[in-house]
């Protein structure tokens, strides 16, 4: 008999800088709470903002929190309370490695960080250097980008199908879900 296959690891990347007040801080937790709902483990940089709402979401959901941290930038911060499992990268290329060896992806609302994640994984994706997996860009922030990039950069059509945007994170994780076969 086999060993039972590991939850999927669904990571979602956001910024440290969302505040609780923010509506997107709301958005980050219920995304995280819908996460552990289903059953996978979640995933982010484990620091403040858009991750601390989806790891407090998803903890208090009671699913299991993953928190890829950078071991350099240990003195000044340390992982969210919500974080069950620590993982300290060497370096920020290492962490973006780690978090980018999901099963699935969910882009909220950031800033540089979110979009070199973002543009690691679709990169990824459109290399072929990972199998397809979903790639989840929640809320109108995306939705007002993305044009600007397909207008600005070269980009195809083939490049954007990797891409779904969702408009509240009920959607996106239900995107999630159908793209891995679990609906």
């Amino acid at each position: 008999m086999s060993p039972p296959a590991a939850p999927l690891r669904v990571a979602v990347f956001g910024s440290a800088r969302l505040l609780p007040e923010d509506p997107e801080y709301a958005e980050a937790r219920r995304t995280g709470e819908l996460i552990a709902r289903a059953g996978w483990t979640l995933c982010t940089g484990g620091y403040d903002g858009a991750m601390a709402a989806a790891s407090e979401g998803a903890s208090a959901a009671g699913g299991h929190v993953v928190g890829i941290t950078v071991a350099a930038w240990s003195a000044r911060r340390g992982a969210n309370r919500w974080v069950a499992e620590e993982r300290a990268a060497d370096s920020l290329v290492a962490r973006l490695t780690e978090l980018v060896h999901s099963d699935a992806w969910v882009a909220m609302a950031g800033g540089v960080g979110t979009l070199a994640e973002v543009a690691l994984a679709w990169n990824l994706l459109q290399t072929a250097e990972l199998g397809p997996r979903p790639l989840v860009l929640l809320g109108p922030r995306w939705q007002a980008l993305l044009p600007v990039l397909r207008e600005q950069l070269v980009i195809g059509d083939r490049d954007m199908e990797l891409l779904t945007l969702a408009a509240d994170p009920e959607s996106a994780v239900a995107a999630v879900a159908a793209i891995l076969g679990e609906s």
